[in-house]
């Protein structure tokens, strides 16, 4: 048997994207959506992710072929019951299964590996995360008893139900969604969800397995996580643009960090697979995609566009554009020159 197994739920349609492509199949950060999170996954599981797709949509199998399992959830009946649809892959098989969401591509390795030795540390049912945020999210709020432990998981529209609306409402740690089970716990109990309403359909919901938890008398934990980005989903256009902003924030900070001047971060585009050499300079309007690499000590910018380009030591490259192409070291490009091999 195998420690850890990741699902990632990846069946809906997105229907708030108004858009002809599955909502995860959309590019952030230089790739589908779905990519990030699910290279995370495959990073620290120990078989291969098992996605939840939805039926006649081939393009997340296309896109990511034999590295996942797939299993398809016929019906929209909710996050619980897309969870369901992987016992018949994962039961008996590992240990513990993390459940995450294929359309939260800012999650990190590190952070579901954090779950998974929590978990494992604790003996907890289930270890959920958290965030601390805007108390005008739309997310649940985790509920702490006076220990500091977790009683239960409230929803939004649950909460403005409820005589103590206010105080839950203005509780700021907030479920991102993302748990880690412990594997027998989750299969001898998932079937038991309750059939909600939901609008106008019945569906089951993967956070009811914390009240579950709890009424059992299993240990529940949230953990919260430090990068609110990672907590960033994109179901519409407009989080698309949120989500693109953490990206490049996050990329950004990591090459300042690592000894590369970016003259205005707010007006530079790199991709997350792109690598930088020491003391180079990059001058705002410039794009760096794809595997992009480029050496120590170059001027790249303003107004340059490097794609999948390979850019030796000491090289200046400003208002040009470099596609599939090499760069020998001690070039200058000059203004208003489109290389493409």
């Amino acid at each position: 048997m195998s420690k850890l197994a990741v699902v990632l739920l990846a069946a809906g349609q997105g229907t708030r994207m108004n858009s002809k492509t599955q909502k995860i199949l959309h590019e952030v950060g230089g790739k589908p959506m779905v990519m990030h999170v699910f290279e995370a996954a495959e990073s620290v599981a120990d078989r291969r992710p098992v996605l939840v797709v939805g039926p006649g949509k081939a393009g997340v199998q296309t896109l990511i072929g034999q590295r996942a399992d797939y299993v398809v959830q016929a019906e929209q009946m909710g996050t619980g019951h897309a969870a369901m649809m992987a016992e018949a892959v994962l039961r008996g098989q590992t240990e513990q299964v993390i459940v995450a969401y294929g359309d939260m591509p800012l999650l990190r390795a590190q952070t579901l590996a954090h779950l998974s030795q929590t978990q494992a540390r604790s003996g907890a049912a289930v270890v959920m995360l958290s965030v601390v945020g805007d108390p005008a999210s739309s997310f649940g709020r985790v509920v702490r008893d006076t220990h500091g432990r977790v009683r239960e998981i409230v929803e939004v529209a649950e909460a403005k139900q409820r005589p103590d609306t206010a105080v839950l409402l203005a509780i700021n740690e907030l479920n991102v969604g993302v748990y880690c089970f412990a594997a027998a716990w989750l299969w001898q109990n998932i079937h038991n969800l309750p059939l909600r309403q939901a609008r106008s359909d019945q569906e089951y919901y993967l956070t009811d397995m914390i009240g579950m938890a709890i009424e059992q008398g299993q240990l529940v934990e949230a953990i919260s996580i430090d990068d609110p980005d990672e907590s960033l989903g994109a179901g519409t256009r407009a989080e698309m643009v949120a989500v693109e902003k953490a990206f490049r924030r996050r990329a950004n900070r990591r090459w300042l960090e690592n000894g590369v001047t970016l003259v205005d971060p707010d007006a530079t585009y790199i991709d997350p697979d792109v690598t930088i050499g020491q003391d180079t300079v990059i001058w705002p309007n410039t794009y760096v995609q794809g595997r992009t690499t480029i050496g120590a000590d170059c001027v790249i910018g303003p107004n340059a566009i490097l794609r999948q380009a390979q850019v030796g030591d000491n090289c200046r490259i400003e208002q040009a554009v470099v596609e599939n192409a090499t760069i020998p070291d001690n070039t200058k490009i000059q203004p208003f020159t489109i290389i493409n091999s």
